[in-house]
């Protein structure tokens, strides 16, 4: 695009203006923000040609004369092209909802990573709440049927701005009961509008398994709003770092010649707190470096299995072989080099080496994989075997343990 000119600047911040005395949900803030706003022109901050700087500041005075995140601007030209004007009901126009529908498609409606963690925990990554109308249900509905194989549940939010909440309300919903209240919408001179869980998940529903959510300061809107209510509703545990603190509703209007203005026109009231995460975010129950919060939820998650007393034996052992490994990487165990060399050796058909520093287990292939300490007395996982066997060296015998065996594989020392 063209660098802006004074004429572009000058009308972008009139319309910008416009939709915040016609739209914002707190009227008695809107002269303060128009007014920064037209500091900002008179001043010359605005003068410049690149409209994502342009785009940048705007923001900046938007949201500290307002104290709202969701009070922003970005330069889109796509999505500013597609919005053209909104339909007679005031949704987004059919251009724009194929363009936000395209993008959930790609990204797989914001479910972009599942996988079974040590232990049977199912872990599952939500980058955005998308939602496509008839067609994002289904994505989640087979996300679902996934996480209720688990013995536990890990939902990661981590770096989630937010979305639609038909998307939160979905997921939300296998957690509780149906038609449950779980947010009420406010909006100046409208009625209330209340959101309630759904009585039909294909599915079914997932309560009573243990339930962790990372988060950190990029959870916003939607994602804060699902954290708020597994902390609220007291289903699960959040852990990693208080999030954004966006709450309020807000709604998108083009803004000449290719911007997209976020405004806030309503606000979430919740059922148990009376209020909501604006201004302060969710607080996390177990407080961590985001980096860290998932050894931490297994860890966590694991613990809680190991307390059942119905639990099977074999189930039991799964978890232990889990706890070990988890344990083992959030408290690295080291063990002197003198130590680690006289326990090289040959144990039965099966080498150990000591070579640049570290034990190798020798296969029969020939290849030499890496021994990784797990615990002080010996304990090794075997590099390049998805910690599927482990071996304990005493100096004197091998004990090879497989994670499906019963009983290890004991070699004395040769």
């Amino acid at each position: 695009m063209a660098a802006l000119t004074a004429e572009q600047r000058t009308a972008a911040i009139a319309e910008i203006s416009t939709v915040i005395r016609n739209r914002y949900v707190f009227p008695d803030r809107v002269p303060t923000i128009v007014a920064r706003l037209d500091e900002g022109l008179a001043s010359g901050r605005y003068n410049v040609g690149d409209p994502s700087i342009f785009a940048e500041r705007v923001t900046a005075d938007l949201r500290e004369a307002s104290g709202d995140r969701h009070m922003y601007l970005n330069f889109a030209p796509a999505q500013y092209a597609a919005a053209g004007k909104p339909a007679n009901d005031g949704k987004d126009s059919p251009e724009l909802e194929a363009l936000w529908a395209r993008e959930a498609r790609r990204d797989y409606h914001g479910l972009t990573e599942m996988k079974i963690l040590p232990g049977n925990i199912r872990y599952l990554r939500i980058a955005g709440f998308q939602w496509v109308n008839d067609e994002s249900g289904a994505a989640y509905d087979g996300a679902m049927r996934f996480l209720r194989g688990g013995d536990a549940v890990i939902i990661d939010l981590r770096g989630n701005g937010g979305g639609s909440h038909a998307a939160v309300r979905y997921l939300l919903s296998h957690f509780m009961d149906g038609d449950t209240l779980d947010i009420t919408f406010l909006q100046a001179g409208q009625e209330p509008i209340q959101s309630r869980t759904l009585e039909y998940l294909p599915a079914g529903r997932l309560k009573g398994k243990p339930l962790y959510v990372l988060i950190d300061g990029r959870v916003g809107s939607g994602a804060e709003a699902f954290a708020y209510d597994v902390q609220q509703f007291r289903l699960g545990t959040l852990i990693g770092t208080t999030t954004a603190g966006a709450a309020n509703n807000n709604g998108f209007s083009p803004i000449a010649p290719g911007f997209m203005l976020s405004c806030s026109f309503g606000r979430p009231v919740h059922p148990v707190s009376k209020s909501s995460w604006e201004g302060t975010g969710v607080p996390p129950d177990v407080a961590v470096d985001p980096e860290q919060a998932p050894d931490i939820a297994q860890s966590l998650a694991l613990a809680a299995l190991a307390k059942r007393a119905d639990a099977d034996p074999a189930d039991r052992a799964d978890w232990e072989w889990a706890r070990v490994g988890i344990e083992a990487r959030l408290h690295p165990v080291t063990i002197p080099a003198a130590k680690l060399r006289a326990m090289a050796g040959l144990y039965g058909d099966r080498r150990v080496t000591w070579q640049d520093g570290a034990l190798n287990f020798v296969r029969r292939d020939g290849k030499a994989a890496r021994l990784i300490p797990l615990t002080a007395d010996g304990l090794f996982a075997v590099e390049g075997f998805d910690d599927r066997l482990r071996l304990r060296l005493t100096g004197d015998v091998m004990e090879q343990y497989l994670i499906d065996q019963p009983a290890p594989i004991r070699l004395e020392r040769r």
